[in-house]
């Protein structure tokens, strides 16, 4: 009895570890597409969302790799005539101050109309309760705006988003600005970068037209400094890439003159593991909070712009002795890597 007891627990335990083995790994890409991703990890589930034109759409998975079959709910459908009824970008679903607030783009059809809006949620589970439109969020100038970010950092609530100095395209550069709540700009914006070298100003559309791009900024506080990791260039581009902003968390982050521009990209296309234009990036601890993660979108071949062919990738990132963050580079399409930590 004794010795078929032991077989039996032996059993249990290679199918327990064979599980376990099979749980804790997952295969970029994460959805077969989805530009503009963007996680959040809270109380056991990670709350996905990416671009999808006319609505915000909420995912809730246990897992990375159980996105392809988790729960899915629009949360905001796009009414009809209005500023903000078309071309919903970058949406973020992320909790501040005890609710949830979802952050995205909008305008009316016309691209020169983009601006940044708030919705939000009281309810403990952003999948139930009533997501409630806040309406528009903008600094005084009103300018252009999308690709919006928001920290509490310090007790203070800070946006970052890539906009226009003026009302005509051909530079996105990327502001800052305080809130006085999730909802609402507390004061000025402040620009604090502009495309500056040549791998940020990739970006011809053709018939003599250009396009210097800095967008898609996203917060990153780590040890003694703080961080804006956006991307640069046309989207439309294989060249499309990560730049990195740092700045002292002692510093003041609304002086432009806080933040160091990193001189080359910190992340961008790998021709020999098939990733190009990776970019558009967020970020998203483990489950136990002990390991850091880049989610990002990128495509599988040369040319294929900023269309559908984008997908959503994710992997995990390390930190150099000086503490800057090491993005090392795109892990190709398909191959096996160990799911974020949990708890033990």
């Amino acid at each position: 009895m004794k010795k078929l007891n032991l077989k039996c627990f032996f059993v249990m335990l290679s199918l327990f570890f064979a599980g376990r083995s099979m749980a804790q790994t997952f295969t970029n890409p994460l959805l077969p597409s989805g530009a503009d991703p963007y996680s959040y990890y809270k109380d056991g589930y990670y709350y996905y969302t990416n671009s999808l034109g006319n609505r915000v759409d909420l995912w809730k998975a246990k897992s990375l790799e159980g996105l392809k079959t988790a729960e899915r709910k629009t949360i905001w459908k796009a009414p009809t005539g209005t500023a903000y009824s078309k071309e919903i970008w970058a949406p973020e679903v992320m909790f501040l101050r005890g609710k949830w607030y979802a952050y995205f783009a909008a305008d009316d059809g016309n691209n020169d109309n983009h601006r940044m809006y708030v919705l939000e949620n009281a309810a403990a589970d952003p999948m139930k309760g009533e997501w409630v439109f806040k309406g528009k969020i903008a600094d005084p100038t009103d300018k252009w705006a999308i690709d919006g970010d928001i920290v509490d950092f310090k007790g203070q609530l800070y946006m970052i988003w890539s906009g226009w100095e003026g009302d005509r395209n051909g530079k996105q550069e990327i502001y800052i600005a305080k809130l006085k709540n999730p909802w609402t700009v507390d004061g000025q914006r402040f620009k604090i970068s502009t495309p500056k070298f040549d791998w940020e100003k990739i970006g011809d559309l053709g018939g003599g037209a250009h396009v210097d791009v800095n967008e898609g900024p996203q917060f990153l506080v780590h040890g003694d400094k703080i961080f804006i990791v956006y991307s640069a260039s046309g989207c439309w581009t294989d060249f499309y890439a990560l730049g990195m902003l740092s700045a002292s968390v002692k510093s003041n982050l609304l002086d432009p003159k806080s933040w160091t521009k990193s001189e080359k990209p910190v992340f961008q296309q790998s021709p020999k593991e098939g990733v190009y234009a990776p970019g558009h990036n967020s970020f998203f601890k483990s489950p136990d909070g002990k390991e850091d993660w880049i989610l990002y979108h990128a495509n599988d071949k040369p040319g294929q712009g900023c269309g559908g062919f984008r997908s959503p990738r994710a992997q995990k990132f390390s930190w150099n002795a000086d503490g800057i963050p090491n993005f090392g580079t795109p892990v190709k399409p398909g191959e096996s890597l160990t799911s974020p930590s949990k708890t033990k």
